[in-house]
């Protein structure tokens, strides 16, 4: 009990901090508010939170990389039909105030029952192949898959969504992003894929 009470309570020092740095960045999470209340919510929820293992949870996830991808949408160089018309209006402002709003929501690992999978996933992730030449996915991503203001937070995602993005870079259908992956993605097994997924789900 004491456990999750530190965690709650460093999760909400966390939200207070960046909605105090939002802020001070002259970030409108007013007008993002309304906007998640307004569209996002049908697919991402209203806290990010995504009931949907095919939509991305976006609590938690780098303000900066929101932006970039809500740019990409709108331009193209990221290919969706179901986002692109989302990001249309959005002006830069917009976008920038979207991903501090949803950086400052709380995202919760998910538990994970096949512990003989989450092994192998946990090896990939930390290790690699070294007989596939398989890189490690914390290199880029970090121990705890938190990522960085330009490589994504992977922990806590929806295992279906991560395995979906593996398949696109395999299959060079998303080339918005680190060119790296198109070749990580290659590598990967389909069991290591399914894998790595389902550990990352259950990291926080």
């Amino acid at each position: 009990m004491k456990k999750i009470g530190f965690r709650l309570l460093g999760a909400m020092l966390a939200t207070a901090f960046s909605l105090a740095a939002s802020a001070a960045d002259g970030v409108n999470l007013a007008r993002a508010e309304e906007i998640v209340s307004g569209r996002c919510f049908l697919c991402h929820g209203l806290e990010g939170e995504s009931a949907s293992p095919v939509f991305p949870r976006l609590a938690g996830q780098h303000g900066d990389y929101i932006a970039k991808q809500l740019a990409d949408f709108k331009s193209g160089k990221r290919n969706s039909d179901t986002m692109k018309p989302q990001a249309e209006e959005l002006t830069p402002a917009e976008m920038k105030a979207l991903g501090a709003f949803f950086q400052a929501k709380v995202v919760g690992p998910r538990v994970g029952r096949d512990q003989e999978l989450l092994a192998v996933g946990k090896y990939v992730f930390n290790r690699g192949n070294q007989f596939s030449g398989l890189p490690a996915c914390s290199t880029c991503h970090g121990a705890k898959g938190l990522g960085t203001p330009q490589l994504p937070r992977l922990a806590g995602q929806h295992p279906r969504y991560i395995e979906d993005q593996l398949k696109q870079f395999n299959k060079r259908e998303r080339t918005n992003d680190n060119a790296v992956m198109h070749t990580i993605a290659s590598k990967l097994s389909e069991l290591e894929t399914h894998a790595v997924a389902e550990y990352i789900a259950t990291l926080d």
